[in-house]
């Protein structure tokens, strides 16, 4: 009998077998932080310093059957997201070329939201570069 899973792997590279809605929320929440604060800063006085580029970081949710399929979702601390779909768990094969957009926050919620809840089908149906 075929077994579905859901992974998250976070920023720290720690996975998370079925994650709850809350860790998904945190992890989001998380890489979603430095950007708030880049847009939250105004129009202070400059300090003469250039401000620091926030590290660059990442997390992935996966979403697979034991004897076969994975789709990944990663969503980079940019608002870069990229929808991946192979024939393994190793992906040994590609079954399309990776789709990417950019998201504000709500929408990586609601694709790794819809990936929690299998619906493969609707993720693909979105406006994918």
């Amino acid at each position: 009998m075929t077994q579905a899973w859901l992974t998250l792997t976070s920023m720290d590279g720690r996975d998370i077998a079925a994650p709850t809605e809350a860790q998904l929320a945190a992890v989001l929440a998380e890489l979603y932080a430095p950007l708030r604060q880049v847009k939250g800063k105004g129009k202070g006085k400059a300090s003469g310093a250039p401000a620091a580029a926030p590290e660059p970081a990442s997390a992935a949710l996966r979403f697979g059957y034991d004897d076969g399929l994975m789709y990944v979702i990663e969503v980079s601390s940019g608002g870069h997201i990229r929808f991946e779909e192979w024939s393994d768990r190793d992906c040994e094969l590609a079954l399309a070329p990776p789709r990417r957009m950019s998201a504000d926050l709500p929408l990586a919620q609601q694709l790794w939201a819809l990936m929690a809840r299998r619906q493969v089908s609707r993720i693909r149906e979105l406006d994918w570069h």
